[in-house]
């Protein structure tokens, strides 16, 4: 019996060193996570992402829909969703290397012939003074059973921790998402300020345009301009009273996009206009970009997948080795309900190892292998590309925040000379001093400049927010 033990021991042994020495061997890649020290000359650790979107977006209007959204949000719902679909997968990962246990009842009935094995063993067995078998024969059972793979190779312990850390990577899916739909719903919120802003100014113009509409027909009656001069006023205004439709049209959009990010049906937008003209940026604290590892949710999520992957090839080089599984059950057995609890007669157990190791299927198991090693490669790129689009986004936001600083002043300088020259413009004019369309020319030119200034503006609201989301802000206050 010892002799029998040893050499099945001998061939298990012979066998994994067999395997193992035929496992192909694959080039790994390592991920390189090198960043530059600074984004700029600051070497502030100092970052904005740290603070709480409550306290970066003040306004309360604003925090009330970012609050509704987080809520409502069928996108960001979809993604919790898919959170509890990989937690559930955790679960099942885990129940794979545990036994398996389970009752069973079954009964039935068989007739075999007098001239068989069972025929003869049936008729030649006494089973009781007097008795015999019964003809057919049933049989009836109830028992536990349980099966278990011993995980001797980690096979399963790895493919738990894989789908842990993919698990892990939903999370961070999850919190990017809450990034973008905090950023997206503050950019379309200061958009619509911008646009009550512009039908304001919109607004001013035509009352400024009417005004010397009225001028101009005042001078043609006394015979100091001619016809042409009333039509070219009369059209500059109808044309500024058609800009007003087409920016409430952009009003309505924008607010709906708004309404379709909260998660609610068409209706007006509660905001004050007026906000938008006062505000102006707060200073960005960047902190040093080594801090994106950890604040960037898209990051934190490609470096889970990338540890995910890496478990899965050494899941996948497992299969290349014996699996050994035992199965056992214990229960009673007879083929009438008398005996069926009679013990030990009744009493049935089994126990089996099985002992199995990959021979012909080997080609398929090593596609396996190579696709997981491939795509191992690939989440290391994904990693890497993650890091450095995280780190130029940053840098772009850092280089434009200060450029459209500088724009803006220069943009409120011209408004204010060009605001200067229409009052000249219809100064001289009145007093026959400046041709109608110089007036007509300084008009449009200050409408221009006040059109581009607000435009400035809202490109700076929108790198003002676009450097928090870049950052990692907002997330990790959130709490589904």
């Amino acid at each position: 019996m010892l002799s029998k033990y040893i050499f099945r021991m001998m061939v298990l042994v012979a066998m994994t060193t067999a395997i193992y020495s035929c496992t192909p061997e694959l080039v790994t890649k390592t991920e390189d996570v090198s960043m530059p020290d600074q984004f700029s000359e600051d070497l502030d650790t100092t970052n904005v992402a740290q603070m709480n979107w409550k306290e970066y977006f003040a306004d309360p209007y604003l925090v009330a829909l970012i609050d509704t959204a987080l809520s409502n949000n069928q996108e960001l719902n979809i993604m919790l969703q898919e959170m509890i679909i990989s937690g559930n997968e955790v679960m099942a990962r885990k129940g794979e290397y545990l036994p398996s246990v389970g009752l069973g009842a079954g009964g039935g009935v068989e007739k075999v012939g007098h001239y068989t094995r069972d025929g003869a063993v049936e008729a030649n067995t006494d089973i009781a003074p007097g008795k015999e078998f019964p003809e057919p024969l049933g049989e009836m059972g109830v028992g536990a059973y349980a099966t278990w793979e011993i995980d001797i190779w980690k096979k399963l312990r790895n493919a738990k921790k894989s789908a842990y850390r993919r698990y892990l990577s939903s999370v961070d899916g999850k919190n990017f998402m809450v990034t973008q739909l905090i950023a997206e719903i503050a950019s379309s919120y200061y958009e619509l300020l911008a646009l009550d802003n512009e039908l304001a100014i919109v607004e001013q113009n035509i009352e400024i345009q009417s005004n010397a509409l009225e001028i101009v027909k005042l001078q043609k009656q006394a015979a100091r301009v001619t016809e042409l001069a009333v039509r070219r006023f009369e059209a500059q205004v109808l044309n500024t009273k058609g800009l007003q439709y087409g920016i409430r049209q952009e009003i309505i959009e924008t607010e709906n996009k708004i309404n379709f990010l909260v998660g609610r049906y068409p209706q007006p937008v509660e905001r004050n206009p007026e906000t938008f003209a006062s505000f102006r940026p707060k200073s960005v604290q960047t902190g040093i970009p080594s801090q994106l590892l950890q604040m960037r949710p898209d990051i934190r999520e490609a470096e889970m997948q990338l540890a995910a992957s890496k478990l899965d090839v050494k899941v996948a080089k497992a299969r290349f080795y014996p699996s050994l599984a035992i199965t056992a059950g214990v229960g009673f057995q007879a083929f009438n309900p008398e005996y069926f609890v009679k013990s030990p007669e009744s009493l049935a157990y089994s126990v089996l190892g099985d002992l199995t190791a990959p021979l012909l299927n080997r080609k398929a198991i090593k596609a396996q292998y190579y696709n997981a090693n491939a795509q191992q490669v690939q989440a290391v790129y994904n990693y890497e590309q993650t890091i450095l689009n995280a780190y130029i986004e940053v840098a772009n936001m850092v280089s434009k925040i200060g450029n459209l600083e500088q724009r803006y002043n220069l943009k409120a300088e011209q408004v204010e000379v060009l605001n200067q020259s229409v009052e000249i413009s219809n100064y001289l004019f009145t007093n026959t001093r400046a041709d109608y369309m110089e007036v007509l020319l300084t008009q449009r030119e200050a409408l221009d400049a006040r059109f581009e200034l607000l435009e400035t503006k809202m490109q700076q609201m929108h790198a003002w927010i676009n450097i928090y989301q870049a950052l990692g802000g907002g997330w990790n206050q959130y709490r589904e």
